[in-house]
């Protein structure tokens, strides 16, 4: 999912143990440097470059005239409550670095490796489209064509929005296929599990809504979940074949992803070596980590090094170096732009610019991103964490290495900062709130600053910057705040924008 929707989300309200404070604590004195116990390559001046990334996160935004100083790694992961960070950074076909900082698990004081497992959550999607474009290259399923057609056990209902464009393989692997749930917040381990057929109807256990049509296909672009769970269902009809056994034939197995699996729930050969999930207080998810009978959008389990191999293996398609998976025409065409900047299973970057193709994952208690280069020499990354809040902290990294290795992307932008008077700031305080927001957004006036506390930045307020009188920017996140006036003059809602997607708060009374 695009980062920019997860910030927004968690605008509108997304979603220690006491005995394991003392070992969070010791974390943050002494960050774990895992090695590369899967023998891949290092280049011999990754160390420091490794040294510098560490020491050197850097904020969204900057202040003209004021360069940012560099946040350490383990200050960042005890802000964000984030307890563990997995990285893998690769180039010219390998992995040349690895490393593993914090707690797999605090309670147990387990520390995370490069073998600890993590829900990769919506990066499944990626791996799934390889998987559904090699039964495409070998005529078993047709990009275009109703899926309908090929559904047996279940059939997506037909409707005023279907009449005329059909629902298709090419579109729910772009996100334009009209299909609604974005999302899945997968069961509890005391939860009944539902089948995929329940999944697509909405019936009990299911937790979501039913997976249908609202739009026309191939009008928009909007990212959807339900999409995805119907063409799982698609490929158990083709093959007859168990989904995550199928996955595994097809993209794990010849990839080298050993240590990675679609089997939902987590086999228990699995089990100690899988990250607890924390929520943004830093307390575990209840129940450990979630179930996601959804297989195709959310269940892989993964390590950095295994999505790292697989990201390898599409640049390696893309150069026409492999074909383990899919020829060099069918893996140029997946990392082409079909809707908006969105190709077959990865997000693109826009056209015109290096092509960088990418996915983020944001499964209960996990937070994740792959991002590569087609582009000599072959760069990349995949950080991996357990925390709700880890989204902000891998962005952070994100631009650090974005930095060390001089790449076009994640860079701060950098801001000039208007002077406003204290009288006029003070009209700003005040609670505001998204429509079915679970918590408000709150603007205070302190020491003749503006700070604002929400979801998005975490459990402590943040100092507002004015570009204007009544445009106001953070620093830790690509995320604008303006405020909106009635009729009469008076301060009545909130707007925060980051990447031209709005969403907006109404002042409470």
């Amino acid at each position: 999912m695009k980062k920019v929707s997860t910030l927004l989300v968690s605008a509108c309200a997304i979603f220690f143990l006491v005995s394991g404070v003392a070992v969070f604590a010791r974390f943050a004195r002494h960050q774990t440097i895992a090695g590369n116990p899967q023998g891949d390559a290092s280049i011999p001046d990754s160390t420091a470059r490794i040294a510098r990334i560490e020491k050197g996160l850097l904020p969204a935004a900057t202040i003209k005239g004021q360069p940012p100083a560099g946040m350490l790694l383990a200050d960042r992961m005890k802000h964000y409550n984030v307890p563990g960070v997995s990285i893998a950074f690769f180039e010219n076909g390998r992995i040349a670095w690895t490393r593993a900082y914090g707690f797999a698990d605090i309670a147990g004081a387990r520390r995370v490796t490069s073998d600890t497992l993590f829900q990769s959550a919506s990066i499944s999607k990626p791996a799934a489209a390889l998987a559904v474009l090699r039964l495409v290259q070998e005529g078993k399923l047709n990009l275009d064509e109703d899926v309908n057609l090929k559904l047996r056990s279940w059939k997506i209902p037909e409707n005023e929005f279907t009449k005329q464009e059909k629902v298709t393989l090419r579109r729910i692997l772009s996100h334009s296929a009209g299909m609604n749930n974005r999302r899945f917040p997968g069961y509890a381990s005391d939860e009944a599990l539902p089948t995929t057929v329940q999944i697509l109807n909405g019936e009990k256990p299911a937790n979501t809504e039913p997976i249908r049509v609202d739009t026309v296909p191939g009008t928009i672009w909007r990212y959807s979940g339900g999409g995805y769970v119907a063409m799982q269902l698609l490929l158990s009809d083709v093959t007859h074949t168990p989904v995550p056994q199928l996955l595994d034939q097809m993209v794990l197995r010849p990839i080298g992803m050993t240590r990675s699996t679609f089997e939902e729930p987590l086999p228990k050969r699995w089990w100690d070596s899988a990250a607890t999930p924390y929520r943004e207080d830093g307390t575990p998810v209840k129940g450990g980590w979630h179930t996601y009978p959804e297989i195709t959008p959310a269940a892989l389990w993964s390590t950095p090094s295994d999505i790292a191999r697989m990201a390898i293996e599409v640049q390696n398609e893309y150069a026409g170096k492999s074909n383990k998976i899919l020829s060099s025409e069918m893996i140029h065409q997946m990392l082409s732009h079909q809707k908006d900047d969105w190709g077959l299973g990865f997000a693109l970057e826009s056209p015109g610019h290096k092509l960088r193709f990418s996915h983020g994952g944001s499964n209960e208690g996990f937070r994740c991103t792959l991002q590569a280069y087609t582009e000599a020499p072959g760069q990349g990354i995949v950080i991996m964490t357990n925390g709700d809040q880890g989204w902000n902290l891998l962005h952070e990294i994100l631009r650090a290495v974005s930095r060390e290795y001089g790449w076009p992307d994640f860079q701060p932008q950098e801001h000039t900062v208007a002077s406003i008077a204290v009288p006029q700031l003070s009209a700003y305080q005040g609670e505001y709130r998204v429509t079915g927001a679970d918590k408000p957004t709150l603007v205070t006036l302190k020491d003749s600053h503006l700070y604002v506390q929400t979801e998005t930045l975490g459990p402590d307020p943040e100092e507002l910057f004015a570009e204007s009188d009544g445009r106001f920017f953070v620093l830790s996140v690509p995320l604008e705040l303006v405020f909106q006036r009635d009729e009469k003059g008076a301060v009545a809602n909130l707007a925060l924008t980051s990447d031209s997607q709005t969403v907006v708060a109404k002042r409470v009374p």
